[in-house]
């Protein structure tokens, strides 16, 4: 009788054991993974996020809500790139020479193949090209796969909300303003059911999104992600 109330109570004290160990590890194992997790989900808000700033520098200022619009203008879009070449010296500056002024008397000269002028103002030296530039060469990292971009990494195929904006302020100026997010269920989900209950339980207490975005249709934030 004495060994199986031995045993018994042996198997309560590992059960409290258990209880104990994961009750401390649980949550140490969930934020872990979660960091992981976060870390993967950023880096792609931020792809998001170069991509439509460069789409709006060659849509007058609008953003678009459609990932198969962006996809494309990052695979062909190309962007312009100033190739400068020389100075204005304080003497050109000061008698009034500006580098509009400068490239219009360079360009007035190759139409009309007299340099005359270009000599008299010293501009020989002096040249600004317009090269333009894959998108796709120029913000993103070799290798990179536009085609990624809608899709939440380990979302299990699950694609970011994608939302624009458009209107005006008080002022009458026009406003474009942009967001993707991504719930925290949609790539936490699974770890730790309780934990995460716990996590959005002080997101909504707080006020705050529960989950990661970047931009904000409501609140103009210069594109800003709610992890800066």
């Amino acid at each position: 009788m004495k060994t199986v109330i031995n045993l018994v109570l042996a198997a309560c004290v590992i059960g409290l054991v258990y209880i104990c160990y994961g009750s401390i590890m649980g949550p140490i194992k969930f934020d872990n993974e979660k960091s992981i997790r976060d870390k993967a989900i950023i880096a792609r808000l931020i792809d998001i996020r170069k991509a439509q700033q460069e789409y709006r520098s060659l849509h007058q200022g609008a953003y678009t809500d459609n990932f198969d619009s962006l996809i494309a203008f990052v695979k062909t879009a190309k962007l312009p790139f100033i190739m400068k070449v020389g100075t204005l010296t304080d003497d050109q500056l000061n008698n009034g020479m500006t580098e509009k002024k400068a490239m219009a008397i360079i360009n007035k000269a190759k139409k009309t193949n007299n340099w005359n002028e270009v000599e008299k103002e010293g501009l020989q030296n002096f040249r600004r090209d317009t090269m333009w530039v894959a998108v796709l060469d120029t913000i993103f990292a070799k290798g990179f796969n536009p085609d990624s971009l809608p899709y939440v990494p380990y979302g299990n195929g699950a694609k970011f909300e994608l939302a624009i904006r458009k209107d005006t302020t008080k002022s009458g100026a026009p406003l474009n303003l942009f967001q993707a997010q991504v719930p925290y269920e949609v790539y936490l989900k699974g770890i730790n059911d309780q934990e995460l209950i716990n996590l959005k339980d002080v997101q909504n207490k707080l006020g705050k999104y529960c989950g990661l975005r970047v931009g904000d249709i409501e609140t103009p934030n210069n594109n800003a992600g709610n992890w800066e």
